[in-house]
């Protein structure tokens, strides 16, 4: 799947949430170039744990870029960073708002100089308004947005989510905006600047728990593992784990029961309508775990599967990945890494129709996450710089290979006579 074969993006992002979304748009075709400034380049390179010496943060986020290190702090920094976006379709960034205009690269400038040129920003809690300037932190944003007042157990603390859902979900939204953006762009011939924000990102995800306080001036509260409305929905324990049951209607609930073996259950007092099943969950709960008990989780998935009844275990990471709906689905793939050598990394989970049950065409897992400045002389290369230009800016420490690597580029870069 190449959708975005030809778009070329500049991306200026670092840590989360604008790596993301610049990783999907280069698993869809996009060559994206990765801008660091040197010495240490993105802050997820320095945040373990490590792969021998590499950090899995940063490899999380960053495969089919090309990676490009330049000092924007200083004045021919700059003005390479505007010649290569100058033949660029997209720049994505996540700066504190503000930072882009005061290092001269504002939207308005950049469209002055390339007109088609679509910019992609995400901020912590937008670019306007009295919160602007706070600082963008995924969990300060799951709290803020109301998210982890809806995560938890009644009886305890607030909870984020086990994966930085503002940083990533904010990321999928930025997706969505450039290519909305690229495609208008076809009708119109004109770019734009185009937004979200990890605080706009999660509040558009609260779905169904904000509208039943827009609606009803409801605010839901934390129910831990278990459905706010339905019962039973959640997860139940077994003799070897936990696992997920969701009989979600009237007949499912009845035909949950005789397989349980609790026939009486439908009839008894306190549990006759969902409301009340609701209402004397822990009761509920307590007898149907009595029973669960006594076989495991997998073998309780198998008989709920074959009458019909959604569930399924709770897995750990490595049971994920082994499991052989997972790889028959190739939810990992590999790809070399310079100096690590095979990597598995898990690829972006959209493909075209299925042929015989197989994924016909999907996002391609083309090249690792680049070192820092592993692609600088060739994409400076392509970007018009000559020869004489390129030597330069190398011997000025202008533009960086580091962290041990001496990409080939640059080795021919620097052996080049200066005119």
């Amino acid at each position: 799947m190449n959708a975005l074969q030809g778009i070329k993006v500049i991306d200026l992002t670092r840590a989360l949430s604008g790596p993301f979304s610049a990783m999907v748009l280069a698993d869809l075709g996009a060559d994206v170039i990765k801008v660091e400034t040197g010495p240490d380049g993105d802050m997820s390179r320095t945040w373990g744990p490590f792969d021998r010496g590499i950090s899995t943060y940063y490899l999380s986020c960053n495969r089919n870029k090309r990676g490009l290190c330049i000092d924007l702090r200083d004045s021919r920094g700059l003005d390479a960073l505007k010649r290569l976006i100058d033949g660029a379709d997209v720049v994505l960034e996540n700066f504190k708002p503000g930072t882009m205009e005061k290092m001269g690269l504002g939207y308005d400038v950049l469209r002055a100089r390339n007109p088609r040129l679509v910019m992609a920003s995400i901020s912590g809690f937008g670019d306007s308004g009295p919160l602007k300037d706070w600082p963008g932190f995924d969990q300060i944003a799951q709290g803020y947005a109301g998210l982890m007042s809806l995560t938890g157990f009644p009886e305890g603390e607030p909870t984020r989510t086990g994966t930085a859902i503002g940083d990533l979900g904010a990321g999928l939204w930025l997706t969505i905006a450039v290519i909305s953006a690229i495609f208008e762009r076809e009708r119109t011939g004109q770019g734009q600047h185009v937004g979200t924000s990890l605080l706009a990102g999660l509040v558009g995800l609260l779905s169904v728990h904000a509208q039943r306080y827009l609606s009803l001036g409801n605010v839901p509260v934390r129910t831990g593992n278990a459905h706010p409305v339905i019962a039973p929905y959640g997860v139940f324990e077994t003799a070897d784990g936990p696992l997920n049951i969701a009989p979600i209607t009237p007949e499912m609930w009845r035909r949950l029961c005789q397989l349980l073996e609790l026939p009486q259950l439908p009839d008894d007092p306190r549990f006759m309508t969902n409301e009340l099943r609701v209402a004397n969950l822990g009761e509920l709960k307590e007898i149907i775990e009595r029973r669960l008990k006594t076989r495991g989780k997998r073998e309780w998935t198998a008989l709920f599967v074959a009458a019909g009844l959604p569930a399924g275990p709770i897995n750990t990471l490595e049971e994920v990945f082994a499991d052989p709906q997972v790889q028959h689905c190739r939810l990992v793939e590999a790809v070399r890494h310079r100096t690590l050598g095979e990597v598995r990394q898990v690829p972006t989970p959209v493909f075209n129709a299925s042929i015989n049950g197989n994924p016909a065409a999907r996002a391609a897992t083309r090249h690792a996450p680049p070192a820092l400045g592993e692609h600088s002389a060739e994409v400076l290369r392509e970007g018009g710089f000559s020869e004489p230009e390129l030597h330069e800016l190398l011997c000025a420490g202008v533009v960086h290979q580091v962290a041990g690597v001496l990409a080939e580029e640059s080795a021919h870069a620097l052996a080049q006579p200066v005119e």
